[in-house]
């Protein structure tokens, strides 16, 4: 066997598509030297894990010509699947402006950022509370794995989380699987798979809080471009994709932070920038600096959103989304964790409300509120067993379908949460109507 067909073999072994061209000199009808020409055509998870297809999908061939077919009979029937991610391949209704499109291997979605050209994943995955403090690292690279071989390809921190552990924890797990210069030298490596290439995937992080010093936290110029490259050196990675600035700074100039973040950008730390928890007033003032001065603007607003938390998503960044692209990365879609009704009977052990600073959400449970909310949350536990889907699923499910939302922020500590949430998109696919009683409640 020559090495070209090694060659062949090893790839039509991986699920890469091969396209081989033969040039011959005038009069032979052969090749000299038996040279040929080979092209590599793949996708970002042509080389993913089988094992995690075959988990979500199941056995291939089930549906021809479909990768991953709906469970027979709807969602009732679906349940087990849709827990573990599974979805059939029919398109969602509504969201044209979104210009969705469907994932090779998986039911994921993926939707522009915004009106940038930059394409996200429906489910991202954020390490707020969990990488570096709750979860374990191997844990972590368990979580981030999986994520990535179902097609989540966004992955969220920020200088602040677990006081810069996070962007470690995230940053040795990309190293180590050799995703922050992966290529397609990893096809003939075999010990290398399965890899990513940096440019399959998004990482974005938050800059605001950085240290105790005066000069360590804000939006100065100063403490955009240092806290930038301190993440990026706790990261291990050259760029990130999307720099976030993590509140507004009222002691900072708008013209000051527009000017940092495109520096930044034009430095290439960054592709781009985005705001989180900022207003549209705000929002709309950093756009109007940026066409003023030929800046560049911001592409997205973190903002949090659930069942609970919906005036901003739903009436006011819509408007900022037709009229300057401004998309939504949303957060908390579980309301920390209340949704789920893990908070129903009190807070448990190792739960987000036990853990040290976070004595916030316990009052919040304990108030008027927050009471009123947990009956809330029986009734959408009944409509979700209704359904045939837990209540995280609807929950997220919920979130999807809002205009303008571009990614939907998942947090989990161990690997099954995070499948039972990729479960959403069958929900979402499958359940139009109920989401539509749902948001009526």
């Amino acid at each position: 066997m020559t090495v070209t067909e090694v060659l062949l073999l090893r790839l039509g072994e991986l699920g890469v598509c091969v396209c081989v061209t033969v040039r011959c000199r005038p009069g032979r009808t052969e090749p000299a030297g038996g040279a040929m020409q080979v092209s590599i055509a793949c996708t970002e998870h042509s080389l993913k894990s089988r094992g995690s297809e075959d988990r979500l999908c199941g056995a291939r061939g089930t549906s021809a010509g479909s990768g991953c077919s709906g469970p027979p009979g709807g969602i009732q029937q679906g349940q087990a699947k849709a827990r573990a991610g599974a979805g059939g391949r029919t398109a969602p209704q509504g969201h044209a402006h979104m210009k969705e499109a469907v994932g090779r291997h998986s039911s994921m979605k993926y939707r522009n950022l915004g009106k940038s050209g930059l394409r996200v994943s429906c489910l991202g995955l954020g390490t707020w509370v969990t990488f570096g403090a709750q979860v374990s690292d191997e844990m972590a690279e368990n979580l981030v794995t999986v994520a990535y071989e179902n097609g989540i390809n966004l992955f969220d921190t920020a200088e602040v989380y677990a006081t810069g552990r996070a962007e470690l924890t995230l940053g040795s797990i990309i190293k180590k699987k050799g995703w922050s210069q992966g290529s397609l030298i990893s096809l003939f490596s075999p010990h290398l798979l399965p890899s990513a290439r940096r440019s399959s995937f998004v990482v974005t992080t938050k800059i605001y809080w950085g240290g105790q010093a005066e000069t360590e936290r804000g939006l100065s110029r100063k403490h955009i471009i240092e806290g930038l490259k301190g993440s990026l050196s706790r990261l291990q990675l050259e760029y990130v994709d999307i720099v976030f600035a993590n509140r507004t700074d009222i002691s900072s100039p708008m013209e000051e932070v527009v000017r940092a973040m495109t520096f930044v950008i034009n430095q290439g730390l960054a592709m781009y920038w985005g705001t989180s928890r900022w207003s549209t007033v705000e929002i709309m003032e950093a756009y109007s600096v940026a066409r003023q001065f030929n800046l560049i603007p911001p592409v997205c607003e973190q903002a949090e959103y659930h069942y609970f938390q919906r005036d901003k998503v739903e009436a006011q960044l819509p408007e900022l989304y037709h009229k300057i692209g401004v998309g939504a990365m949303t957060w908390s879609p579980l309301a920390c964790g209340i949704i789920t009704g893990k908070y129903s009977e009190g807070v448990p052990e190792g739960s987000r409300a036990a853990l040290k600073g976070y004595q916030w959400l316990k009052e919040r449970m304990d108030s008027e509120s927050g009471r009123r909310q947990l009956d809330k949350v029986k009734e959408l536990h009944l409509l979700a067993e209704r359904l045939g889907c837990t209540a995280a699923q609807l929950a997220i499910a919920w979130c999807l379908r809002s205009e303008g939302v571009s990614c939907v922020l998942l947090g989990a500590s161990n690997t099954e949460q995070l499948l039972e949430n990729l479960g959403s998109i069958q929900v979402w696919t499958l359940g139009a109507e109920a989401l539509c009683v749902c948001s009526a409640r």
